[in-house]
């Protein structure tokens, strides 16, 4: 067997310096807050998404937007609550990427030195709506929260408040405007927001307090109506996203992060009814 000569070695260190020269450059484009190029990435450009219930259609939109422009991009979204995702990412869960509905949940993870550092990002602002069929013969657009009160109103679904930020922020509202105590014994409690709008598509309840961007998606908007809970009413929903230290592929999950927060993924946002941060 011929042993490799100089050409063959300096090829090789030639070789060596540029993957040094891609991972220098793909760290100081990281910290600096650039978009880091998948060519340049260990990794496989995929990226495992927890995202909260409410981002269903909204982040199901923007991952199509993305797609088109880059292929080489997996994003692959898990939904559902918030408080449980942060229960299992404390333990490590294999997701690259986390979209909560509340951001102390990043706050935590991040407390706990289970994030990438710098990495965390507040991405948008929900809002809630008392959403009922169209079908419905409940006045909601004239009577408002009132309506909840109604005795045709059997049964009203909300998110877990126990885990579910959209639950917690139903209650708040629920209380803020007086009719707590008058409804308590009506609510249903779904696993997430998502399940509680499913609860009301189903007729399990008669009327639901769920997110706007819900309400607005295409199916929603088509079987129902709804009437705005005034934001003063609760909590102010701020919604932050953050990036685990065991992602697989860092500079994929930062470039679909630069994604979410430009010019086409704020506007797919603000299409369902999210207030957007200041850049």
């Amino acid at each position: 067997m011929t042993k490799p000569g100089r050409g063959s070695s300096g090829a090789l260190r030639g070789q060596a310096g540029v993957v040094r020269a891609l991972v220098v450059a793909g760290f100081l484009a990281w910290t600096s807050g650039g978009t880091v190029s998948v060519e340049a990435a260990e990794g496989k450009g995929e990226v495992a998404v927890a995202a909260a219930a409410d981002l269903k259609f909204a982040l199901d939109e923007i991952i199509a937007a993305l797609r088109q422009r880059r292929p080489d991009l997996r994003v692959t979204p898990t939904y559902g609550s918030s408080g449980n995702f942060y229960s299992q990412l404390s333990n490590r869960a294999p997701f690259d990427m986390f979209f909560s509905a509340d951001r102390a949940f990043i706050e935590k993870l991040v407390a706990q030195d289970v994030t990438i550092a710098g990495s965390e990002f507040l991405y948008a602002i929900g809002r809630i709506v008392v959403w009922v069929p169209r079908s419905s013969p409940l006045d909601i657009e004239k009577q408002g929260i009132a309506v909840l009160k109604d005795p045709r109103v059997r049964r009203i679904s909300i998110a877990n408040p126990r885990h579910a930020p959209y639950g917690r922020a139903a209650e708040a509202a629920l209380r803020s405007l007086g009719i707590y105590e008058e409804v308590k014994d009506k609510l249903v409690l779904g696993e997430n927001v998502s399940q509680a709008a499913q609860f009301v598509q189903s007729g399990a309840a008669e009327a639901g307090v769920i997110a706007l961007s819900l309400a607005l998606a295409p199916a929603l908007q088509k079987e129902g109506r709804f009437w705005t809970v005034p934001q003063d009413a609760y909590p102010p929903l701020e919604q932050g996203g953050v990036l685990l230290k065991w992602a697989r592929d860092p500079a994929a999950a930062q470039a679909f992060r630069a994604f979410v927060l430009g010019p086409a993924g704020r506007e797919v946002l603000r299409k369902y009814g999210f207030d957007l941060p200041a850049q």
